[in-house]
């Protein structure tokens, strides 16, 4: 769909009070669009291993969001990342800012987000991990923890199959209701419409409900709806599957 230069992975930024990552990371590609720094081509959230021996505020999620860099230099980008995060920042919080090149997250990179999701991992096997692949991470806040979700992020997102969207054209300002499969691409950066079982659902006069809580996940490296069949006699209709089995992505 578009052009990605970098992966920036961000976790632990919250505390019980705040508001969590995922609105944050919303509002840091905000500002990056609106001062022409990046273009942003969609956030994901990625569920890690929840664990006693892991310190986290609710969920243990993180979030990468995909990128476009405009004229600047990638230090332009990282220190805007960086101030904004910690400004932002709740008191009490462990942040962590990763920002990789999305073309260069190895296998190494993308095995250590998936073994993320059941091991516990130390800060200086993240450290490590990224010194080797030359990229960008630091901890800003706290403890610093956060480095560790934030690399797995970046090597979830770069694996393509994991996690939801938090973040993506279109998609949440559209009112609950039906569209057309057509409509729903142009106003959003849907890219594909399918159901959990991989059937797609590909004529442009299909119907699709849209629900309140409607979340394309990340499939094979592109931002999915999952739809099944409505139970009227219709043949192309179809609503978003509920929120249960989208939270299981």
């Amino acid at each position: 769909m578009h052009a990605i230069d970098l992966l920036i992975g961000i976790d632990d930024t919250d505390n019980l009070e705040s508001r969590g990552t995922g609105f944050l990371v919303r509002e840091l590609g905000r500002l990056l669009t609106e001062n022409r720094i990046a273009r942003v081509f969609g956030i994901t959230r990625h569920q890690l291993f929840v664990s006693p021996l892991i310190p986290y505020t609710s969920h243990n999620s993180s979030a990468c969001m995909a990128v476009a860099v405009e004229s600047r230099e990638m230090e332009d980008l990282t220190e805007f990342c960086r101030d904004y995060l910690l400004r932002e920042c709740a008191e009490g919080s462990d942040a962590g800012l990763c920002i990789a090149p999305a073309g260069e997250v190895g296998a190494d990179i993308r095995g250590f987000g998936r073994r993320a999701k059941s091991e516990v991992f130390t800060q200086q096997d993240s450290r490590s991990l990224a010194k080797r692949s030359g990229f960008h991470l630091e901890g800003l806040t706290g403890d610093q923890g956060g480095v560790i979700g934030s690399l797995a992020a970046v090597g979830l997102r770069a694996g393509g199959n994991d996690g939801r969207y938090i973040g993506l054209r279109g998609v949440r300002e559209l009112e609950p209701g039906d569209y057309p499969l057509s409509r729903l691409q142009e106003l959003t950066d849907i890219e594909r419409v399918q159901t959990v079982e991989g059937i797609a659902v590909s004529d442009s006069g299909a119907i699709v409900s849209m629900s309140e809580w409607a979340r394309p996940v990340l499939l094979d490296g592109k931002a999915v709806l999952l739809v099944e069949k409505t139970n009227d006699d219709t043949n192309d209709r179809w609503r978003v599957v509920p929120k249960s089995v989208i939270k299981t992505y």
